[in-house]
C-alpha cells in the first residue's frame, strides 16, 4: 500500500522501524476495521500481526505488508526486529505510560522511542485527503443530509430532544450509514446555549430553536453538520441572531482557500459576530479538520499558527449562545482547493421554520 511506503520513506533517520497499533492509524494504513492488531513498518518491509478473530479478513483485505497470525506478540516482534537488525523503534506518542513501559520491558533488545515526530509524520500524511477518502466523506455527508430532511418532518412540539436524536441516528443507519461519527447533539430552547449539550427529556415547545449537530460514518470516515431550525415563529431577536451566524458562516466560507492562515479565516466570522454585539457569545473555534476522526488538525482558531492547505476537509461552524435562553450554530463541511473551497454539505441553511 502506498501509504505504508510513504511512511517508511519518511521515517526519521535515527529510527529503524515504527510500531503502530492505535485504532485510527491502524485503519488508515491497513484499510481494515479491527479492535486489535499491530503494524510494524521497517525501511524494507511491513508486517501486520493480528489475532485469530480477524486473520481471515486481514488476509483478504490488507495489502502492502505481510499478514501474520498473532500467537506470542512480543516474541514475534523480537523475531522481526532480529531479522531486520532493528535497534531503535519509534512508537505513537498517544500511548499510555503503561503501554510504553510494557514495550520497554518486553522488548529489551530495542530502544523504544516515544517521539512526537512519529505523530507529526502520520498527521501530515493523514491531513491531506486522497480522492478515495473524499468520496467516503461525501457518502457520509449524503447520509447526513438525507437524515436532516427526514428529521424536519419528524420534529413537532412534544417530541423530546432524546427522541429526535434517536430518530436521526436510526434513520441514518437505515440509509446505510455505518454508525454515528460522534454522540449526537440535539438541544432545544434554553438548552441550545450549551454548544455541546446532551439530548435530554425536555419536550420541544413552540417558539424553540433546535440545534442539531450530527454526522455519519462511511468506510470509517466521518461527516459533521449542524443545523438550527425553529419550531413555529421564532421572533425578531432569534431571527437576528440566526442571520448573524449565517452571515458569519457564508463570509468565512468565501475566505477559505489554500495559503490563508487559519486564524484569519476564524477572524472573518468572529468579527461579524462581534460587530453584531455578540462577541462574548462565540467562545469556540470556527472549525476543525475531519477525517477518520471527527476532530483532526488543523483548526480554524484564533490560536492557530497553521496555514490552510488544498486537500483539507474543514468545518465552518460559527455560533452564538445566549446563556439560559437559546443558541444558534450553522456548520458546513468543505473541501479546500487552491482558489477556494467546495461545500460538501447540501442541506439548506436559510432559517427553516417548522
Amino acid at each position: 500500500m502506498e501509504r505504508i511506503h510513504q511512511l517508511a520513506a519518511h521515517m526519521p533517520e535515527d529510527m529503524d522501524a515504527i510500531l503502530i497499533d492505535g485504532a485510527y492509524n491502524r485503519l488508515y494504513y491497513t484499510g481494515m476495521h479491527s479492535s486489535a492488531g499491530t503494524l510494524v513498518v521497517t525501511r524494507d518491509e511491513a508486517y501486520f500481526i493480528i489475532d485469530f478473530r480477524y486473520i481471515e479478513v486481514a488476509k483478504n483485505t490488507v495489502k502492502g505488508c505481510e499478514v501474520i497470525l498473532q500467537k506470542k506478540l512480543y516474541e514475534q516482534l523480537s523475531e522481526i526486529f532480529k531479522k531486520h537488525g532493528i535497534r531503535r523503534l519509534g512508537i505513537e506518542e498517544t500511548k499510555t505510560m503503561d503501554e510504553y513501559l510494557t514495550l520497554k520491558e518486553k522488548l529489551p533488545e530495542v530502544e523504544v522511542m516515544l517521539d512526537r515526530r512519529i505523530g507529526n509524520l502520520i498527521a501530515k500524511q493523514r491531513r491531506i485527503k486522497e480522492p478515495c477518502e473524499l468520496e467516503s466523506i461525501r457518502r457520509a455527508q449524503d447520509y447526513t443530509d438525507r437524515a436532516f430532511s427526514h428529521i424536519c418532518e419528524f420534529i413537532q412540539p412534544g417530541r423530546t430532544e432524546k427522541e429526535i436524536a434517536l430518530e436521526l441516528e436510526f434513520y441514518a443507519r437505515r440509509l446505510g450509514a455505518e454508525g454515528a461519527s460522534f454522540e449526537y447533539i440535539v438541544v432545544a430552547g434554553p438548552n441550545g446555549s450549551l454548544p455541546h449539550g446532551h439530548p435530554s427529556d425536555r419536550p420541544v415547545e413552540k417558539g424553540d430553536f433546535i440545534t442539531m449537530d450530527f454526522g455519519c460514518l462511511a468506510d470509517g470516515y466521518c461527516s459533521d453538520m449542524t443545523r438550527t431550525v425553529a419550531v413555529g415563529e421564532p421572533g425578531e431577536e432569534k431571527r437576528k441572531v440566526y442571520e448573524t451566524v449565517l452571515q458569519a458562516n457564508l463570509s468565512a466560507m468565501a475566505a477559505i482557500r489554500a495559503g490563508v492562515p487559519c486564524k484569519e479565516i476564524d477572524k472573518v466570522a468572529r468579527d461579524i459576530i462581534a460587530n453584531a454585539g455578540y462577541g462574548d457569545c462565540f467562545g469556540h473555534g470556527l472549525g476543525h479538520s475531519v477525517g477518520l476522526e471527527i476532530h483532526e488538525s488543523p483548526r480554524f482558531s484564533y490560536t492557530s499558527d497553521e496555514i490552510c492547505e488544498a486537500g483539507l476537509i474543514m468545518t465552518d461552524e460559527p455560533g452564538i449562545y445566549l446563556e439560559g435562553r437559546f443558541g444558534v450554530r450553522i456548520e458546513d463541511m468543505v473541501y479546500v482547493t487552491e482558489d477556494g473551497c467546495i461545500n460538501l454539505t447540501k442541506s439548506d441553511k436559510n432559517l427553516i421554520v417548522l
